[in-house]
């Protein structure tokens, strides 16, 4: 095991399984995120079965429209997280929650989106989560401890991106938090937040090694990589963008507008569009930055390709810490059978 401390484990999900719930309370995590009214009844019911109660936070979709790719906005109306505070029945859902004596109610959890920058939209929602917790708080008559901000903010990937100035915005939203709860004549006991990318995805980058290259008839030059959308789906899901450099020819001028392409059969297998470069040839390496967070995590085996591997490094020393995929793995579960 990691050795982390399972009181500081938090379980997400707008789909989890009756054996994730399970696991989770063997475990003793510190709370489950419930994101729906008919998960409330079956984590009662585990809980029923296993004689155990359990901390719970609700997921409430607060109807904020951050500004950011359709595909990571998490917090508009029609979007399959949590429970809309503009529903009728959310008091009465609540109710469900703190009336079950396997439960115990901390408050509520919200996310807008992934990669934001308009920082408005960050303070929109203290302001609603603070709103939503003093009515609830009142309807039902409880005191409700806790309220989880979520994540999101945005990150450097090309010179199209400001990243948020972390340390200053915390004391932005700290701030904006005091007033809110002033205003509302209100009282928490913990205010989380969830950095997630802020604080991994600069920290990883991913070395590709150029296979070929080619100029098409259209006019569009390609560098062809040993990865793609198998190692990183974020261009192919919803048309993110990276900056990338000829590691071994880093001093050179980057004038080649190229397109750099995977190996997957698709036409959407690419990592970086028109991007510039250095002259890349056979054998050069590629370096694409700012992979450290929806990089390995999101990896695949489409086309059966091998996942890479994971290097750490630390003053000029290096460390495996995940092994490259084998062909064999890749057949590791398959089950000969003679029907």
């Amino acid at each position: 095991t990691s050795g982390l401390p399972m009181k500081k484990v938090h379980m997400h999900g707008n789909n989890k399984t009756d054996e994730e719930l399970k696991m989770c309370l063997d475990y003793e995590i510190g709370s489950i995120v419930i994101d729906n009214e008919e998960e409330i009844g079956r984590l009662s019911k585990i809980c029923k079965e296993k004689n155990k109660k359990v901390k719970v936070m609700m997921r409430i979709n607060i109807g904020i429209d951050a500004h950011t790719h359709e595909y990571i906005k998490t917090s508009k109306h029609s979007s399959k997280f949590g429970e809309s505070i503009f529903d009728d029945r959310i008091t009465e859902i609540i109710e469900k929650i703190v009336k079950d004596e396997n439960m115990e109610f901390l408050g509520f959890h919200c996310h807008i989106g992934s990669q934001i920058f308009d920082t408005k939209a960050f303070h929109e929602g203290i302001e609603s989560m603070v709103k939503e917790t003093k009515k609830i708080s009142e309807a039902l008559g409880i005191y409700i401890p806790e309220i989880n901000l979520g994540g999101g903010f945005g990150v450097y990937y090309t010179e199209k991106d400001t990243a948020i100035d972390v340390e200053q915005f915390m004391k932005s939203m700290i701030e904006h938090l005091e007033r809110s709860l002033e205003a509302e004549k209100m009282k928490l006991e913990k205010v989380s937040i969830e950095p997630g990318r802020s604080i991994v995805a600069n920290a990883g980058s991913t070395l590709y090694t150029v296979g070929g290259t080619k100029t098409t008839y259209g006019g569009v030059k390609y560098i062809f990589i040993d990865g793609g959308m198998t190692d990183n789906i974020r261009p192919a899901l919803y048309q993110a963008e990276y900056e990338a450099i000829v590691a071994n020819k880093a001093n050179e001028t980057a004038e080649d507008v190229v397109t750099i392409a995977g190996k997957c059969c698709e036409s959407g297998d690419l990592i970086i569009k028109n991007g510039k470069l250095a002259n890349a040839e056979t054998g050069d390496l590629i370096l694409v930055a700012t992979t450290g967070a929806y990089g390995y995590s999101m990896s695949n085996n489409y086309n059966k390709a091998p996942r890479p591997a994971v290097v750490f490094v630390k003053d000029r020393k290096s460390a495996l810490s995940i092994k490259k995929e084998s062909f064999e793995d890749l057949v590791r579960n398959d089950v000969l059978i003679d029907l």
